[in-house]
């Protein structure tokens, strides 16, 4: 029986995984001067679109354990950045939220993150950005197993 092998040359599985092992590089140098790493910014940029998620939600979003994320929770709040209520309003669930100098970091760290994928996009021809997005989406909805 013979294995089959991937041909690293004209995989796009492996193209795939260079560009966002790039991508998180250059996204790693763009938030370090801002005290910040990817799950860190992460997580701001989630609750500034989602206020009041919780730690499972926040970490869901951001591709990172549950444990690793109660690590950037406490590091950024013990920074100042984001609220947790002592005790869940109901359930069990901590609703967490940004505070003012939070938010101000996360606009910081935004633009940064913007500079980093204009900077990745530039060379494409005007409307494959899109397009890519749209093919990267189809990919990974091929991928994961449908919703109930």
């Amino acid at each position: 029986m013979t294995q089959e092998r991937v041909d690293l040359d004209s995989s796009v599985g492996y193209v795939l995984k260079q560009a966002a092992a790039a991508l998180r590089a250059a996204m790693e140098a763009a938030l370090r001067p801002l005290g910040l790493n990817v799950p860190q910014y992460s997580c701001l940029e989630l609750l500034g679109q989602r206020p009041g998620l919780s730690a499972a939600e926040l970490a869901r979003g951001a591709f990172v354990t549950r444990q690793s994320m109660h690590t950037v929770l406490q590091g950024l709040q013990d920074r100042g950045l984001l609220t947790r209520p002592p005790t869940a309003p109901q359930g069990r669930a901590l609703p967490t939220l940004l505070t003012d100098e939070g938010t101000r970091l996360l606009d910081q760290a935004s633009r940064a993150v913007s500079d980093v994928e204009r900077r990745m996009l530039r060379d494409l021809p005007s409307g494959d950005a899109e397009r890519l997005r749209h093919d990267l989406t189809a990919c990974a909805d091929a991928l994961n197993p449908p919703k109930p």
